[in-house]
């Protein structure tokens, strides 16, 4: 039977052979994944509650208490308490790893208790499930132009159903508050469900929809980021990013949530690096500030401080031992790095070898030399000297099949090989056409007079008819 995925939920729907409508996991085919290490652990035997992390629509995961002790596992379709009625889960974790994701998260539990895990989603759960799930688009595009009759700043940026139909949260981006009183009014009377409304920023937006960064990996907003912290232009300057809009903004349009991984590594690296107010001399002449390596340790100095095409790279030794000295009034003579100076490799002369004959670019054109270049006289001369033999008598025959003599054969040990014969022909041509075209073609005109001339000595030579 065929499977029908879902890539918002990470499951497949299929029927089975008695026509039921299942459901299973499908691993790699959705958002926020995790990967539970201790699952395989035997779990310790403790009076705390036994919790499972399950996730729902895209980015959207929630935590449950196990209180009946079912045996899940990771993939397990099961039926969860909701507000009101029933939601439909996959379990994505279930060992001890699920109380370090509540603190890293900072889920909120409402009044102090957990909700609870009813049982494993059998037939009828699969089937209210599948149908909530087929009417989430339409609904959407439907209150998108609900919204936009009313006039209301906002922009619905995704609807997700509960599992047994009777509740439906639509998020949705506006810049301020928005009244939506009305709003839901409306959403009730036409879709005839609970509704509500969670406002989410560009970035979770961007998590819900999911898609690829400039890395090439999947977007951290959809992968594992749960909690956005503010991003400012400050990060991008201390990591001497240059200030370019497109390279900076991410698919939210938003700065990257990238920028904040790595900066306070580079402010504490800075602080080790020399202040540079003034450029280094020399005996040659002053260097001037152009760029610096913090996590590297590398400084790099131009002798202009308009033109960044010569670079010298300084260690941060290096850059206050010159400091000290231009300090005291002193120039170094050479402000180059003996830790960055490139011997130049020694040059490996190419050695001229001895090519045999069987590697040679000829080696092929021996069945052309040896091929008849006249195949229809040829065959007419064969068949001509076989009927003369038929006709000669036995004494002739054995006086042609006499040995060759010795100047004969010596003509044929002497007579160079094919290929050799082959390679000085082809040599001829090259020499011939690589020829200036002037060249060949006054040879070209040379030899047409020549024509020209014979032809008319042959005219002379003829004897003329008498006039009478």
């Amino acid at each position: 039977m065929s499977c029908t995925k879902n890539i918002s939920r990470g499951c497949c729907f299929k029927h089975n052979q008695d026509n039921k409508l299942t459901a299973q996991s499908v691993d790699g085919g959705h958002k926020m994944e995790v990967w539970d290490w201790l699952e395989s652990m035997p779990k310790p035997v403790s009076e705390s509650p036994q919790l499972v992390e399950v996730r729902f629509k895209n980015t959207r995961k929630g935590y449950y208490e196990n209180i009946n002790k079912l045996p899940l596992k990771r993939g397990d379709i099961i039926a969860v308490e909701g507000t009101p009625g029933t939601d439909i889960g996959i379990v994505s974790m279930t060992s001890q790893l699920v109380a370090r994701q509540i603190k890293r998260t900072g889920f909120k539990v409402e009044n102090g208790v957990f909700k609870k895990i009813l049982r494993k989603a059998n037939n009828i759960d699969i089937e209210r499930w599948s149908e909530a799930i087929a009417k989430e688009h339409s609904t959407m595009i439907e209150s998108r132009k609900i919204s936009a009759d009313l006039g209301l700043e906002m922009k619905i940026g995704d609807v997700e159903y509960q599992g047994d139909g009777m509740k439906a949260i639509f998020y949705y981006i506006a810049d301020g508050r928005v009244d939506f009183r009305e709003l839901i009014k409306v959403l009730f009377e036409r879709f005839r469900v609970r509704v509500e409304m969670k406002q989410i920023g560009a970035r979770q937006e961007a998590g819900r929809i999911g898609g690829i960064g400039a890395c090439g990996r999947e977007l951290c907003c959809s992968g594992w980021i749960n909690s956005f912290s503010t991003i400012g232009i400050g990060a991008a300057r201390a990591q001497d990013i240059s200030f370019n809009p497109q390279k900076l903004a991410g698919q939210c349009s938003k700065l990257k949530c990238c920028l904040n991984y790595e900066v306070d590594s580079y402010i504490d690296a800075k602080k080790h690096l020399p202040r540079v107010s003034a450029p280094l001399e020399a005996m040659d002449g002053s260097y001037y500030l152009s760029k610096t390596d913090p996590l590297a340790g590398i400084m790099y100095f131009s002798p202009s401080p308009h033109d960044i095409s010569i670079q010298i790279p300084l260690s941060i030794e290096r850059v206050r031992e010159i400091q000290a000295l231009n300090a005291r009034g002193e120039r170094v003579a050479q402000i180059a790095d003996q830790k960055f100076v490139q011997t130049e490799p020694t040059k490996i002369e190419p050695q001229l070898q001895n090519i045999e004959l069987d590697d040679s670019l000829t080696r092929f054109d021996n069945n052309k030399d040896n091929r008849p270049k006249n195949n229809r006289n040829r065959n007419n001369r064969k068949g001509q000297h076989q009927r003369n033999n038929k006709n000669t008598p036995s004494s002739e025959a054995s006086v042609n099949a006499r040995p060759k003599s010795e100047t004969q054969q010596n003509k044929v040990h002497n007579k160079p090989q094919n290929n050799e014969v082959a390679a000085e022909k082809n040599n001829n041509k090259a020499k011939h056409y690589n020829r200036p075209k002037n060249d060949r073609q006054k040879e070209q005109g040379g030899r047409e007079g020549q024509r020209q001339n014979n032809r008319e000595r042959q005219n002379n030579r003829a004897p003329k008819k008498n006039e009478n």
